[in-house]
This record gives structure tokens, C-alpha cells and sequence, in this order.
């Protein structure tokens, strides 16, 4: 299992690498796009199931757990309508608010703990697992509740969920899995730079998403 996790992994790297640059919407995009989808369901639920039973970390099963709902919403904000979508969405928020509540409760612990580390990580990462989860269940909740979502904010929803999930595999690949990268190339600037660009082009679309509506309109 461990061999599958971590082939889906360097998959899921690579297509979300392409579908990330790629121009939104185009060919490229839509084949990548789905291409990562599918090594970061793989991913995530064989890390998921490994971190469970194989070798218990609580730590590893919120944050494969979370990285799947993200995606999955992400793929859903895209394909389906929100009446289409409203029982699996309904669905996803709930383990969104589980996940988000054992998040925060496991940061707790670790602040209250003597080592302030749960299974080896500090409280921060665990407070913001929480939290992005809990706000990305909020969203959720006003989906539902408006019964649609279009244009910008749809587009909005699918790009930082995936783009998210992008971020959490990326950091987990070079700096929560550093010891596996060759010697040479194991310097923070090199380790630190993927993770940032991640975060750094995510923002870009979603300025770009954001503003192409107010320049639409601007020009009319």
C-alpha cells in the first residue's frame, strides 16, 4: 500500500504542477486537473488507511482526510450544480466540521502536552488544519443554503480548494518527507521554494478570477 500511496503522490505533484500553470479551462488544464483528482483520492486514502492502522498518527489521518474533502469539493464546484450536488456536499460539510473540531482538539492537546507535539507536530499546523476546515465547511453551508454558486465564486471555490490540496501535498513531500530527497538538493532555500510558489500562483488566480468580472464590467 505504502508502494501506491506513494506513486499516486508523485502523480498527483506533477499533474497538479501542470493543471496549476496551465491556462484555466483549457485542454491541458481540464486533463491534468482531473488526472491530479484522481492520484490525490488515491493519496489520500491509502495515507489515510496507512495512518489509521499500518502506523497510528492522528496527525497524518487529519490531514489526508482534509486534503480529500478539499479536492473533492473542488472537482464537485466544477461538475455539478449545487441541486445536483446538494447530498454529497451536505455530505463532505459534515466530515469537513468533524475533521475541523479534531483538528482544533488535537492542537489542544498539544499545546497542553509536556512535549507540545501530538504525534511529533507542534500545535500550529493542527490549529490551521481546524480551522481551514471549519471555514471551508462555512462555505459549504452558504452554497447550500443560496441553493447555487456561479461565476466568480465558483471558479473561486474550485481553485483554492484544489490549489490547497496542492499546497498540503507540497509541503508534506519537501519538507514533511525531506530525509527522502537526495543529500544535494536537501537545502531549505530549494525545500521552502516549491511550497511558496504553490501558495504564490494560487493567489494569482485567484486575483485574476476576482478581478475579471469588475474589469468586465468596467469596460461596459
Amino acid at each position: 500500500m505504502k508502494a501506491i500511496h506513494i506513486i499516486a503522490g508523485l502523480l498527483a505533484l506533477v499533474a497538479g504542477a501542470v493543471a496549476l500553470y496551465a491556462t484555466k479551462g483549457s485542454p491541458l488544464h481540464r486533463r491534468s486537473g482531473w488526472m491530479f483528482a484522481v492520484a490525490m483520492a488515491t493519496m489520500t486514502t491509502t495515507a489515510a488507511v496507512i495512518a489509521q492502522f499500518f502506523s497510528p498518527n492522528r496527525v497524518n489521518v487529519v490531514a489526508a482526510v482534509l486534503t480529500f474533502y478539499l479536492v473533492a469539493t473542488g472537482v464537485l464546484a466544477v461538475r455539478r450544480t449545487v441541486p445536483q450536488m446538494r447530498l454529497r456536499a451536505t455530505g463532505l460539510m459534515l466530515v469537513a466540521v468533524a475533521v475541523g473540531a479534531h483538528a482544533l482538539a488535537l492542537g489542544a492537546e498539544a499545546l497542553s502536552s509536556t512535549t507540545h507535539r501530538v504525534d511529533g507536530i507542534p500545535a500550529p499546523p493542527l490549529f490551521m488544519f481546524g480551522t481551514v476546515a471549519l471555514l471551508a465547511a462555512f462555505g459549504d453551508l452558504r452554497m447550500l443554503q443560496a441553493g447555487r454558486i456561479e461565476g466568480a465564486r465558483r471558479l473561486a471555490r474550485h481553485l483554492w480548494r484544489m490549489s490547497y490540496a496542492m499546497w498540503i501535498a507540497t509541503t508534506s513531500a519537501f519538507l514533511g518527507q525531506a530525509k527522502f530527497i537526495p543529500e544535494p538538493l536537501r537545502k531549505l532555500p530549494l525545500l521552502v521554494a516549491p511550497v511558496l510558489l504553490v501558495l504564490a500562483v494560487m493567489v494569482y488566480w485567484l486575483v485574476k478570477v476576482h478581478r475579471r468580472p469588475r474589469v468586465a464590467a468596467a469596460v461596459h
